[in-house]
């Protein structure tokens, strides 16, 4: 083409040439009329000559554009009908109005879908355009498709997209996935056994996680008498998830047969773009996670830092030892004795495990020569810890070390302890804003591990085994400085929180609770002022059996609770209506729903081990214990939280054996 518009641009200049030659004839002409017709004959041959020459050229550049266009028009035809890519334009009214032939394949037995509305195609095709929805993702017959959406243009470009999805899905399934799997308690199980006992369990105990592994193809290696590695890919995972992780049920009947109190503890680390030493830190990490709850079950962590449970469905096993609780209490003698003071507080509407263990440590450091504060908001006390704090206030001596959040603000240093009794999660302390205050911050807590948690802690000391915190500090009690003294209203604080806690020695109880519950009644704890102190109203105690009186048993021996709507109780009031109902005939758990008085909705958890209530109420944001667990919702009402609990409890049931 650039050729033939040369040629043209080259004929234009001969024509110019001509007109000057013509003129020069002329001239020749003048002088010698025989030479200038000679040269005039010679210039007629010239111009025929150029002038059949460029009609050629003209016919040739328009035979030339011609075919060009019909080749444009067929390229622009062919790719409209036959290229990979749905281009499809409709009405203001959400009609098909043109489509090119990749659009059939959303069509029924060859119907063609103009004339039909955008919800042939895909069900929310309308309603999403309505909401300025530039791209949507749908299934057709198998096949993964991208719609992007050109609203003002009425126009729509598809895409199939299901080969990229399938190699996406088959990337992340690949992904690799590590496992550390613990065997509970191993050293203090086996240290009483002979040799041949120990190698029979031993061998029971490799020979199902051997089976276990051979069966989902995992990579399962032993490290040590207590430890093995697996390595797995993500679908592994994904399939032992959906199972529940039937393992831990296999060793637990195992346990049961042999009456060998030995359980699995598995931490799982995944990480879509970490290297494997930091998938093998997750996977400690999470390990160390599941332990901290009371083990027995699987934590699996993600690079985002989310967790998740399975199992945990037995109550943890009471230590035989008292070498960890020696050892603590050492360690928090020396992190008292290199402060300047000691700041002590529980959670937020203390009970009386949290008052009376905020107690014992006070009384660590008094007994280490240092001052010692307890954190209480007096505004926060409900009226199940009112009589409990009357007691206290009578007691001069040491009502006058309790002082409120914003004095504390004002006292404390960085050279302060902050000491955390009867919670782990920073949100719940009584005041979060001191915990930056302060490099030295102590964890003291019997409840099982969640996975919000107080940041970089100088010491932890959780034993989700123990009945209370307060038993707990009743034994780091024990070994500090002979120069320690309790008086009356200091034990029996403490013994009440034991004794709230285990509700009457009836739950939760081991032996370390009874010796410890005997130091305090030879440090003169009164029992009968213990009784006085959880004394009820009996206004209390009708509206609690009005409450309970809206009972259901939901199935397997679950009762629900769900109060009116608008009707208002206390948290304490709750939870006795979930603990009265435990008492009853065929009730293994009791849920409680109800407004509270700032404006939540609070769920009350209980059962008798059987079922694991702080995985349900976990699954609601809240936590707790296996027997008793708790969690408070906003923006929400009764019956709402009742139907999502009712759906968890359901799909708690379908992971356990007895369903």
């Amino acid at each position: 083409m650039s050729k033939l518009l040369k040629n043209r641009s080259m004929n234009y200049h001969t024509w110019g040439l001509y007109g000057l030659t013509i003129i020069l004839i002329g001239l020749i002409v003048y002088f010698n009329w025989m030479i200038g017709i000679a040269m005039a004959f010679l210039l007629l041959i010239n111009i025929y000559n150029s002038i059949r020459t460029d009609k050629r050229i003209q016919d040739e550049t328009e035979d030339y554009i011609s075919t060009l266009s019909h080749r444009v028009k067929k390229v622009g035809d062919e790719a409209l009908h036959e290229m990979p890519i749905g281009i499809l334009l409709f009405s203001d009214d959400y009609e098909i109005e043109w489509a090119n032939p990749f659009i059939n394949v959303f069509a029924e037995d060859e119907d063609k879908l103009v004339g039909h509305d955008l919800n042939t195609i895909y069900d929310d095709f309308i309603s999403s355009i309505k909401e300025d929805k530039t791209e949507i993702w749908f299934e057709h017959k198998n096949r993964t498709y991208q719609a992007i959406i050109k609203r003002e243009e009425r126009l729509i470009y598809f895409f199939d997209k299901t080969a990229q999805v399938e190699i996406e899905t088959l990337y992340e399934k690949e992904q690799t996935v590590l496992g550390i799997i613990f065997l509970d308690n191993y050293e203090e199980v086996t240290q009483a056994m002979d040799d041949t006992t120990k190698s029979h369990l031993n061998s029971k105990m490799t020979s199902i996680l051997n089976e276990w592994s051979r069966k989902n193809d995992i990579y399962l290696k032993r490290t040590s008498q207590e430890r093995f590695l697996a390595v797995m890919n993500l679908e592994i995972l994904k399939k032992l998830e959906k199972e529940k992780f039937e393992v831990l049920d296999e060793v637990r009947e195992l346990i049961s047969d042999k009456n060998v109190p030995l359980t699995l503890s598995i931490g799982v680390g995944i990480g879509y773009e970490s290297s494997l030493r930091e998938i093998g830190e997750l996977a400690q990490s999470s390990l160390d996670l599941a332990l901290g709850r009371g083990g027995d079950q699987v934590a699996i962590k993600d690079e985002s830092g989310k967790v998740k449970f399975f199992g945990g469905k037995t109550n943890p096993m009471e230590k035989r030892t008292r070498v960890r609780a020696r050892v603590i209490s050492h360690a928090l003698k020396e992190l008292v004795k290199e402060s300047d003071k000691v700041m002590v507080m529980g959670h937020k509407s203390p009970d009386m495990d949290s008052i009376g263990a905020s107690i014992g440590i006070l009384k660590v450091a008094q007994a280490n020569n240092k001052d010692g504060f307890v954190i209480l908001d007096p505004d926060g006390v409900n009226t199940g810890v009112e009589r409990l704090m009357d007691t206290v206030q009578s007691d001069e001596s040491l009502y006058k070390w309790f002082i409120s959040p914003d004095d504390s603000l004002d006292i404390v240093t960085k050279n302060t302890l902050i000491v955390v009794v009867d919670t782990h999660k920073p949100s719940l302390v009584m005041d979060e804003r001191l915990l930056t205050k302060t490099d030295h911050v102590v964890v003291i807590d019997h409840h099982r591990r969640a996975e919000e948690f107080i940041k970089d802690p100088t010491l932890v000391y959780m034993e989700p085994y123990a009945s209370s915190t307060a038993e707990l500090v009743t034994e780091l009690l024990e070994y500090q400085p002979s120069t320690l003294k309790l008086n009356i209203n200091e034990a029996t604080a403490l013994l009440a929180g034991i004794i709230v806690d285990t509700k009457y020695f009836t739950l939760r109880t081991g032996s370390r609770t009874f010796d410890a519950a005997s130091y305090l009644r030879l440090k003169g704890a009164d029992t009968v002022l213990v009784q006085k102190l959880l004394e009820e109203d009996l206004e209390v105690y009708v509206r609690r059996s009005q409450l309970i009186e809206r009972a259901e048993v939901y199935k397997d021996g679950i009762a629900i609770v769900k109060a009116e709507e608008g009707e208002k109780y206390g948290p304490i009031l709750i939870a006795q209506a979930a603990d009265t109902l435990l008492t009853m005939s065929g009730i293994k758990a009791s849920f409680v729903i109800s407004e509270r008085d700032d404006g939540r909705i609070g769920v009350s958890a209980r059962s008798l081990g059987e079922i694991n209530v702080q995985i349900i109420m976990e699954q609601m944001n809240g936590g707790g214990h296996l027997t008793n667990a708790a969690t408070q919702l906003e923006d929400t009402a009764v019956h709402d939280v009742e139907e999502q609990l009712k759906e968890i409890i359901d799909d708690y049931l379908e992971g356990r054996d007895d369903k």
